[in-house]
C-alpha cells in the first residue's frame, strides 16, 4: 500500500443498501470477477489473442458507480473495459464473443479485449490510448446538455461517466476536458481508478501531487477521495455525483483508491509489485467485504450468495460455448462499420 497515503474509512450504516439492490450490486461484482478469471483461462489456452487486461479486485468501482446510473447514462471505459461492459448491462455472451473475434461479439469481433462498443447500452467504448476516452465522454456530457438547454429536449438529462486510471491524469486531455466541464457546466463524471500503478510505474513516482481528486480544486469543481474497494462507499459518492450532475450542478471528479489483484495484462509477470503490498490489498477484497455485509446486516444468508455464484458461474460457461460456437467475422464485410450506416 502508499506509503505516504492512507485509505479512506467508510463504515455503512445498517440501511446503507436494500436487500435487493445489494444482491443486484453484489451479482454484478461477481460476474465481473468470475468472466475476469475465465478470461484469464481462455487466454492462456489460446483462445484469446493481442493484449487483455483484467479488472479483478477493482469491481467495487465499477459496480458501485454503474449502477447508481440510469439505464440511457452513458458509460467511456479505458482499455480494461470488460467489466465496465458488463455492469453496464452489455450481455456476457457477446463480451465474450467479442474477445474470440467473433461476429456476434458486441464489436462485431472488429474490436476485441480493448475496444468493447454497445450503442444500445449507451457504452462508447474502451479505448487503448490512455486518457483518449476522456473527451469522448466530455462530448457525449456536452450534447445532453446542449439538447435540453438549446434544442428544448426536456428527456435530455443524461449523465456521463469517464472511466481512466490514475496515469491519465497527468495527460493533456484530462486537464482540458475538466477544464471545459467545468466552465460549460458539463452532466459528467471523471472515475479515477487509482490502482496505484500505470503499468510498471508506482503512482507517486509519477505525479507532483498524488492526491488526484485534489486537482478538481483548480477547475472549481467537487473532487471526492473514496475507498474503491468498498462499493458502499463507491455507490455512495456516485449517487451524489448523479444528483448533482442531473441538476444541472456540474462535473465530479471522483478518485476510487482501489487495486488490480493481476498484473498490468496477462502477459505481466507482476514482479514489481511486492508481495507485502499485494497481499495488504488482497486481504480488503471488496466482494468478500460486500458479502460480509449483506450477511451480517441479515440483507442476505450465504446459501443465497452462493445460489448467485453458482448461477453466474453457469452463465459465463454459457457465454464461452456461444463464442465458441460463433461464426468468424466474413471477410466480404471487411469495410463494413467503418462508416455509419443508415
Amino acid at each position: 500500500m502508499d506509503q505516504e497515503r492512507t485509505v479512506p474509512v467508510f463504515t455503512p450504516k445498517p440501511g446503507a443498501i436494500t436487500r435487493d439492490d445489494g444482491l443486484i450490486v453484489y451479482e454484478d461484482m461477481v460476474l465481473g470477477r468470475f468472466f475476469e478469471d475465465k478470461c484469464a483461462e481462455m487466454y492462456y489456452r489460446g483462445k484469446m489473442f493481442g493484449f487483455v487486461h483484467l479488472y479483478n479486485g477493482q469491481e467495487a468501482v465499477s459496480s458501485g458507480v454503474i449502477k447508481a446510473l440510469r439505464s440511457d447514462d452513458f458509460v467511456c471505459s479505458t482499455y480494461r473495459d470488460h467489466v465496465h461492459a458488463l455492469s453496464a448491462g452489455v450481455p456476457a455472451r457477446e463480451v465474450m464473443a467479442e474477445l474470440f473475434g467473433k461476429a456476434t461479439g458486441c464489436s462485431k469481433g472488429r474490436g476485441g479485449s480493448m475496444h468493447l462498443f454497445s450503442a444500445e447500452h449507451n457504452l462508447l467504448g474502451g479505448y487503448a490510448f490512455v486518457a483518449e476516452g476522456i473527451p469522448v465522454a466530455t462530448g457525449a456530457a456536452f450534447q445532453a446538455k446542449y439538447r435540453r438547454e438549446a434544442l428544448g429536449d426536456a428527456n435530455a438529462n443524461q449523465v456521463s461517466t469517464c472511466f481512466f486510471g490514475d496515469g491519465a491524469s497527468n495527460n493533456g486531455q484530462f486537464f482540458e476536458c475538466l477544464n471545459m466541464a467545468a466552465l460549460w457546466k458539463l452532466p459528467i463524471i471523471y472515475v479515477v481508478e487509482n490502482n496505484k500503478w500505470a503499468i510498471g510505474m508506482a503512482h507517486d513516482r509519477a505525479t507532483s501531487q498524488p492526491e488526484i481528486y485534489k486537482k478538481a480544486s483548480v477547475f472549481n469543481m467537487v473532487g471526492v477521495e473514496v475507498d474503491g474497494m468498498d462499493v458502499l462507499a463507491v455507490r455512495a459518492v456516485a449517487q451524489e455525483a448523479v444528483e448533482r450532475a442531473r441538476a444541472g450542478e456540474g462535473p465530479t471528479l471522483i478518485e476510487a483508491l482501489t487495486y488490480r489483484f493481476r498484473g498490468h495484462s496477462l502477459a505481466d509477470p507482476d514482479e514489481l509489485r511486492s508481495k507485502q503490498e499485494k497481499d495488504a490489498w488482497f486481504s480488503r477484497d471488496p466482494i468478500k467485504r460486500l458479502g460480509t455485509y449483506l450477511v451480517d446486516e441479515e440483507l442476505a444468508t450465504e446459501a443465497e450468495l452462493k445460489a448467485i455464484e453458482k448461477r453466474i458461474q453457469a452463465e459465463i460457461d454459457e457465454a464461452v460455448q456461444f463464442a465458441q460456437d460463433s461464426p468468424e467475422p466474413d471477410p466480404s464485410e471487411l469495410y463494413r462499420y467503418v462508416f455509419a450506416e443508415d
